[in-house]
């Protein structure tokens, strides 16, 4: 089952290296305004976009099997349709503990495949909101 608990949402926003697939270049969309927002809240972004080279000042990676830095949570800002490959990429990974798929965004079999490889799911809700939300 998806992650509802604040308690475990805590634990959560207190991973420092998240990996943003699907992250934009552009000001104003909601794939560039919350990886901004948690960057400027000291976290470790990771942009995740085939067709930038750089995102916030950072390099952006193909996709998740290219990035060689550690991570802890994957936000996905993908369609629904597109998450079964996004967390085949994660539970081929050794670091990868929390996948988050940003609102409207799910997929129950591919949430059930990364339960069962001992990933933890945060399912159709955002992750700056929440960040507001639980610590003002």
């Amino acid at each position: 089952m998806p992650v509802e608990n604040d308690a475990v949402l805590r634990e959560i926003l207190g991973f420092q290296a998240v990996a943003v697939v699907g992250c934009s270049r552009s000001p104003g969309k909601a794939a560039h305004d919350v990886p901004r927002y948690l960057d400027e809240r000291g976290y470790e972004v990771i942009p995740v976009n085939p067709y930038a080279e750089e995102i916030l000042g950072r390099r952006a990676y193909d996709s998740l099997d290219d990035v060689d830095e550690e991570i802890d949570v994957v936000c996905v800002f993908r369609p629904s349709d597109e998450v079964s490959g996004v967390v085949d990429q994660a539970i081929d990974r050794d670091d990868v503990r929390v996948i988050w798929t940003q609102l409207g965004i799910r997929d129950p079999e591919a949430t059930r495949r990364a339960e069962s490889a001992g990933l933890t799911v945060v399912e159709d809700r955002c992750l700056k909101v929440d960040h507001r939300r639980l610590y003002g």
